[in-house]
């Protein structure tokens, strides 16, 4: 039902001017990809559903939807002016439906709640930290494992930021018990947020800790309204809070804490650990160490093996016999390989039995067969030795020595690499001040304190003070003062923006030469900074459907290995056995069993899932991050692989080729009047509307009006919005129309030839004619210009070099549009289009075989954003709540849509190229390994350099991706 209500809702024009329609920076409605349902990622919503009577026409259902809107803890609202219905997806912890039907009521229209249609949408969305995957079959048994949890909607889990994103139903599976079906795989998980509608905050406790003291504390924070739940460590002295930031926040509780016990205890924010960078940057000292203990072993086992034996004196050490035939060179290499194989190379055991106990197997079963037959052989002949007078041993402990340090190696380069992927969040993130200067004032306004405190304890309402120089602590809005705010690290504009009283700043950016009082408006994890810093996350989780592809093989690869080597073993230990190739073939060193043991050993190792398994991932994650650090928020791999496929591009016309702020040029009046007066009814009949041409005619009228700053306009009554065409409305007792051709006709209202003639001028100069009427006459003609953006006619050069089809669509009439079009160089327009017909526009591009991308700034886009193969919404300010778009141009430049589909088509090259270097390795390296050139060339591959090609495999993967 949702989607059949949203082409209906879109179409919502408040003032009847087809495509110069209202464009606040949002969407109408979410875009969820085929077969998935609507997520709440902040808490638990309800829908209902409201049967409402007396609308007419779309602006109708637009005061209606604008009056829902406007309620607190409204999510969305869907109007359906044809079966009288509005859809309300809210929060029930901020309103209720009581007074959603009421306020629709107080718009002038009966409404009723529909009790059989209304069900409540439990749905939380949690990020979850894993610790030990090595490859896709991992990744694809902890989601098979989440997706089997009853309650478990939906899961994800993304190798390259070890991280799982599980859609679930709070009522029938908690988060604690997402967390233990994971730890039941074998893997380390860390809850990093449930997801639901309140924030978290975690308080180091310094003092005495009684049983006592601490109930005392919890009993003292549980009493502050807002506080929903309290969990306590008393090893690491810890108090962790979940609470609403509207009703309290850190201070609050610090100041409790402190206040508790006679001043005895002192609360500071927890230092923060167990984040995604902290993981990163205990893995690789973890992964360095491990390295660094492996050399001191395999070394001196490596010396021993194959350099003592060409110096004289100490071959003849290593030669001499212990006991029978065993040497003391091969005790030495037995006891220093062994903590290498069962102490430093635990974590493939461990990896090994925990990816077998669930029935699938990965890239460490694989190093614990390969480096276990080298070992236990080894352990096996120099058993032999010691107890026959006659059996000379050859051992393998350097294989399998050697074998363990270098993929250790791998490893640690490897995650070094990854670590540079997620860069871009770790820069946003920095972005946020480590203090800020806090404002106290009296009850008459003036400021009476200033202390600096810590930039997390910012609450909302917090008066904070941003001098020259200083990030903006949050967001918020200028209550006093002036300045220019460098917005490029947020935005990418890189021109300062002016600021003053009633301006709007966003936290992160800096402050350059002026002292501002801002009053703080979101904070935490509402900022934007944050929910820039979510949405780059959130696209790195997203699989691209090329993904799909490594999935499919990962499932079946390191069976077909396992199967591979042991037929290579067989099959050169057959050969050997029954002379079927020349005993010139073995190394004077070993027999026919020796021989075919280390191809089949070589086998197992060189084989590499992982390059497979990171292909698509990293490259996806390097791709968003840059994208992110120049304003373009792509939303996930799915959009990267659609752009680079786009061959035609839809293009919205005001505001996205335009600047989108219509100023009156000209006017010309066809009877005698007092340009003031008419301009005095002309403004109060639009002053009723949102619409920019309606600003800007009233903007203009404003200049009769110099002597007030504010003027009040005369009262209009029975105001009427005319969808795509004007409005109407009785002001001083005359009936004015105000609109274009279309209306005038509807209304019976004759164009004097003259008129005609002004218009048809107009549109000649790419400006939108609009036209007065009063009491049935037609009196003036305004001229309204929409200056085009800078280099809007090179973007569209450029996309025709790059083989990308340009149209533009656009609501205004058709003279207007044709000389805008030619202005930019795009040869397909489509005019007085209403926004139903720009999503048909889209699709039937999409029936003639092109992969269609749509352009857009406002909510009349919506329905093309929604069904276009990839949408990008411009201009998106601070408003990161764009969820029809796919592609989220933070700037209003029209040069970024070249940046999106160019950085896509780079990303989806390295991804190709990625698989190349995958599948290609392993395709040449398994048959090499095998002894395919042996018989020709007697090149053979030892299981240590196998094993060093392996991991250098995976480390070439990741430096390929950072390369886009």
């Amino acid at each position: 039902m949702a989607a059949k209500f949203l082409s209906l809702a879109c179409i919502r024009n408040e003032s009847g001017y087809g495509d110069l329609s209202p464009r606040p920076h949002y969407p109408s409605m979410p875009k969820y990809p085929k077969g998935a349902s609507s997520t709440n990622a902040e808490g638990s919503e309800a829908k209902a559903l409201f049967s409402v009577t007396g609308m007419a026409c779309s602006a109708c259902a637009g005061s209606v939807e604008k009056a829902i809107k406007r309620l607190p803890g409204i999510k969305e609202a869907v109007i359906d002016v044809l079966n009288n219905r509005a859809l309300v997806m809210f929060y029930p912890s901020f309103v209720n439906a009581e007074t959603i039907r009421e306020t629709i009521e107080d718009v002038g229209f009966q409404a009723t709640l529909v009790e059989d249609d209304m069900n409540e949408i439990s749905t939380y969305v949690c990020r979850i930290q894993i610790k030990g995957m090595t490859c896709t079959s991992c990744c694809s048994t902890v989601e098979s494992t989440l997706q089997k949890v009853p309650g478990v909607q939906k899961s994800q889990v993304a190798l390259a930021t070890e991280e799982a994103q599980v859609h679930y139903d709070p009522k029938v599976v908690s988060s604690n018990q997402l967390i233990r079906a994971i730890e039941d795989t074998g893997f380390e998980a860390i809850l990093i947020s449930t997801g639901e509608h309140r924030t978290k905050i975690q308080l180091k406790i310094e003092g005495v800790w009684t049983d006592n003291s601490m109930r005392m504390i919890e009993n003292s924070l549980q009493a502050l309204p807002g506080v929903e739940d309290i969990d306590i460590d008393p090893e690491l002295k810890r108090f962790s809070l979940s609470y609403k930031p509207d009703m309290t926040g850190p201070r609050n509780f610090i100041q409790v804490i402190e206040s508790t016990g006679s001043g005895h205890f002192k609360a500071t924010i927890f230092p923060e650990g167990g984040g995604r960078e902290t993981h990163r940057k205990e893995e690789i000292k973890q992964y360095y160490r491990s390295f660094l203990w492996s050399l001191v072993f395999t070394v001196p086992v490596f010396l021993t093996s194959m350099v003592f034996m060409y110096i004289p004196g100490l071959k003849h050490g290593m030669d001499t016999k212990a006991v029978n035939m065993l040497t003391t060179g091969e005790i030495i290499r037995w006891v220093l390989s062994t903590p290498v194989q069962f102490i430093i190379g635990r974590r493939f055991y461990t990896g090994s039995y925990k990816a077998l106990r669930h029935g699938s197997a990965n890239m460490d079963v694989l190093i614990a067969l390969g480096t276990n037959a080298a070992y236990f052989y080894s352990v096996y002949s120099v058993l032999r030795a010691a107890t026959s007078p006659d059996f000379k041993a050859i051992d393998f402990f350097e294989t399998s020595a050697m074998l363990i340090s270098f993929i250790l190696l791998g490893k640690y380069l490897e995650v070094l690499a990854k670590g540079k992927t997620s860069e871009a969040i770790a820069k946003l993130m920095d972005l946020s001040p480590d203090t800020a200067i806090l404002l106290t004032l009296d009850n008459g306004g003036n400021v009476i304190r200033e202390e600096e405190i810590d930039s997390r304890l910012i609450q909302k309402n917090d008066m904070i003070k941003i001098i020259p120089g200083a990030k903006v602590a949050s967001d918020g809005f200028v209550i006093w003062g002036q300045s220019h705010v460098n917005e490029s690290m947020i935005t990418g504009e890189a021109r300062p923006v002016a600021k003053r009283k009633g301006d709007a700043v966003i936290g992160g950016t800096v402050n350059e030469n002026g002292v501002l009082h801002i009053k703080a408006t979101r904070v935490g994890s509402e900022s934007a900074l944050s929910q820039i810093v979510r949405l780059v996350e959130s696209a790195q989780m997203a699989k691209a459907p090329v993904q799909k592809f490594a999935d499919r093989i990962s499932k079946f690869f390191v069976p077909l290995v396992i199967i591979l080597s042991f037929s290579t073993w067989l099959a050169w230990f057959l050969a050997g056995k029954f002379s079927g190739y020349p005993k010139s073939w073995i190394p004077s060193s070993m027999d026919s069993f020796q021989l075919a043991l280390q191809f089949g050993i070589s086998v197992m190792v060189i084989a590499c899932p992982c390059a497979l398994g990171l292909a698509t991932p990293t490259a996806v994650m390097v791709g968003t991050g840059v994208g992110a650090s120049q304003g373009v928020l792509i939303k996930g791999g799915q959009a990267l692989e659609s752009a680079h496929k786009v061959n035609c591009i839809v293009f919205d016309k005001t505001g996205t080729l335009t600047i989108g702020k219509p100023v009156v040029v000209n006017t010309r009046l066809l009877k005698t009047m007092v340009l003031r007066e008419f301009y005095e009814l002309v403004a109060a009949t639009e002053v009723n509307s949102e619409h920019p041409v309606a600003k800007a005619i009233v903007e203009y009228a404003k200049k009769f009006r110099e002597d007030e700053e504010n003027p009040a306009w005369p009262e209009a009554q029975d105001f009427k919005s005319i969808t795509g065409h004007g409005v109407k409305a009785i002001v001083r007792n005359k009936e004015l129309i105000v609109g274009n051709k279309s209306l005038m006709s509807e209304e019976n209202i004759s164009i004097p030839v003259d008129a005609e003639e002004i218009l048809k001028e107009t549109e000649g100069l790419a400006q939108t004619g609009i036209l007065i009427a009063i009491d049935g006459e037609l009196v003036g003609v305004l001229a309204i210009s929409d200056p085009l953006k800078p280099g809007a006619g090179e973007v569209i050069s450029i996309l025709k070099s790059m083989k990308v089809r340009s149209i533009m669509v656009t609501g205004d009439n058709w003279g207007t549009a044709n000389s805008i079009a030619k202005e930019v160089g795009i040869d397909t327009v489509i005019a007085e289009a209403k926004p139903e017909h720009k999503a048909e526009k889209v699709k039937e591009l999409q029936a003639s075989g092109y992969i269609a991308a749509m352009v857009g700034d406002g909510i009349n886009d919506s329905p093309a954003l929604v069904a276009a193969d990839v949408g990008m919404a411009i201009g998106a300010g601070t408003d990161i709540a764009i969820e029809a778009a796919d592609i989220v141009l933070m700037k209003s430049n029209l040069e970024d849509v070249i940046t999106a589909i160019d950085l896509s088509r780079k990303t989806f090259l390295r991804i190709r190229l990625n698989y190349v270097w995958a599948l290609g390795y392993n395709l040449v390296g398994i048959p090499i390994a095998a002894g395919v050139l042996f018989p020709f060339t007697g090149f053979r591959l030892p299981p240590w350099i196998a094993g060093a090609a392996m991991a250098a495999s995976s480390v070439s993967v990741v430096c390929c991706s950072l390369s886009c």
